[in-house]
């Protein structure tokens, strides 16, 4: 495909109008849609509003009169079309591992008698981590089996599954309908990762008895934005937070001596939400409202597909796609594999191309169909081929890791 063709296919594009509501730096191309995704415009006014009024005019009382006390409720229930859960299902507010940590101890809980948690290796590394204290936090003889083969690692002594719908290295994407039927078939629970799929295509959270995900990805809530966490309906009032905080309460400003939980999904709240995080959220969420997620899914196929053409048919030989080539398999980011994966993303950032680099040798670009173009794609491409047929990554300043790769 030429970059005149590339052009057309933007002048055709129903989403084309949603760039113009980010802040993009002026000679970048963002290909880091899954790690932190570009700042909504509207974020900077709806900030400055809540601070130099709610905050500063308000003080205290802005926890009526600007809903800050409602907010993980009131998020909650704005996130649930994304992910195919209705209102009352979803609640937000702390980080996706405090999350993890939640959904997997509720789900635990429900299944007295079974000890072993199903996870994965390569599910994102606090995933695991989380599970591994969650284990050591139990006692027992409760213990980790890593998934492997599903099939094979399910059994009547698992209490619940944590896997990840798309898979943060590859891009690999798994069907959630049939492995949560799989998971219920065996007499577990089933929880879903959803930090790399919310925003990037429609998700029906379906049979899933918990899901949670991140913000601060496809859905550009911001640096450290708050997590979601969904439970269905069928659990809310027999799971137990083990995080038993002031805010997942019955009647928090009764200020009892003992905890009683909150009915719904209120008693996954925990603590004080970071209420100026959660307004940069909603702004953010006042653009998804108006975002056809189908047309997001197809315009993603479309640049990834492109982006894998393109490369392969420029430095194939330098690369090795790690992604699946079937669109139907993959989320909304792309993959390649080079035995010098660092310098070669530190060239490209310092040429506009904003990828990622995931050890040991893991080029990854994530594809944000709101504000990317087809020409961003074209572009892109055009410039690894040069870093790459150049040699330009040797430069000995791009072999100094720095903090965040």
């Amino acid at each position: 495909m030429t970059r005149e063709e590339c052009e057309a296919l933007d002048a055709a594009d129903p989403l084309r109008h949603f760039r113009d509501e980010f802040a993009l730096p002026d000679g970048v191309i963002y290909l880091v849609g899954n790690s932190l995704g570009a700042m909504p415009k509207a974020v900077t006014q709806r900030v400055a509003t809540a601070v130099n009024d709610e905050w500063a005019n308000r003080l205290v009382g802005g926890w009526n009169s600007a809903r800050w006390y409602n907010q993980p409720t009131d998020l909650g229930d704005r996130i649930a079309p994304l992910i195919g859960a209705g209102p009352g299902e979803v609640i937000v507010g702390d980080s996706t591992s405090v999350a993890i940590y939640k959904a997997m101890a509720a789900a635990v809980r429900l299944q007295p008698g079974r000890r072993v948690i199903l996870s994965d290796l390569a599910n994102f590394p606090t995933d695991r981590y989380i599970v591994e204290g969650l284990v050591k936090g139990l006692g027992g003889d409760y213990r980790i089996r890593d998934i492997g083969d599903l099939d094979s690692a399910l059994g009547d002594d698992v209490a619940a599954v944590l896997l990840s719908q798309v898979d943060y290295r590859t891009g690999a994407r798994r069907d959630m309908a049939a492995v949560t039927a799989r998971v219920h078939a065996a007499g577990a629970l089933m929880v879903w990762d959803l930090c790399h799929s919310v925003g990037a295509f429609p998700i029906e959270v379906g049979e899933a008895d918990f899901a949670l995900g991140c913000t601060y990805k496809f859905l550009n809530g911001g640096p450290g934005s708050p997590a979601f966490l969904y439970a269905a309906p069928r659990h809310h009032e027999s799971a137990e937070n083990i995080l038993s905080g002031w805010y997942s309460h019955a009647d928090p400003f009764a200020f009892e001596t003992a905890y009683r939980p909150a009915d719904g999904i209120r008693r996954f709240a925990v603590s004080t939400p970071h209420v100026l995080s959660g307004i940069a959220l909603s702004a953010a969420l006042d653009m998804w409202e108006r975002v056809d997620l189908h047309e997001v899914r197809a315009k993603s196929v479309a640049l990834t597909s492109l982006f894998i053409d393109l490369v392969e048919s420029s430095c194939g030989r330098d690369l090795t796609l790690a992604s699946p080539a079937a669109s139907g398999e993959r989320g909304s980011q792309v993959s390649f594999l080079h035995d010098n994966g660092y310098p070669v993303m530190r060239a490209l950032i310092d040429r506009g191309v904003h990828g990622d680099y995931r050890a040991p040798k893991l080029l990854r670009f994530g594809f944000a169909p709101l504000y990317l173009r087809y020409v961003d794609v074209y572009d892109a491409a055009a410039t690894l081929a040069e870093v790459l047929g150049k040699e330009l990554w040797r430069d000995e300043r791009y072999a100094e890791r720095l903090a965040v790769t």
